[in-house]
């Protein structure tokens, strides 16, 4: 426990800014694994909706600063890379 005045704030302020992160947090996951299963379907219209929704999602995250924004730039390729992967595989 801080003894503290300013240090009672921080922790309070440390407290929402967790519960912020995690919101994201989830909410990342979440788009991420919501594109993953869309690829995996094979319904690649709707695995490309679920993309850039996933891409808007982690963009927003990065500007929030709850993950870094090589991090999302990393992800959003990745699930291109898969994307178009699966698309070439059922095509031939």
């Amino acid at each position: 426990m801080p003894n503290i005045k300013s240090a009672e704030k921080q922790q309070r302020k440390a407290l929402k800014r967790r519960a912020i992160n995690k919101i994201n947090t989830s909410k990342t996951k979440t788009a991420l694994k919501t594109a993953e299963e869309s690829i995996a379907s094979g319904d690649y219209e709707k695995a490309s909706q679920d993309i850039k929704a996933a891409a808007s999602v982690l963009d927003k995250a990065a500007g929030k600063g709850v993950i870094h924004s090589n991090n999302a730039s990393r992800h959003k390729s990745r699930l291109e890379k898969r994307l178009n992967k699966a698309k070439a595989s059922s095509a031939e």
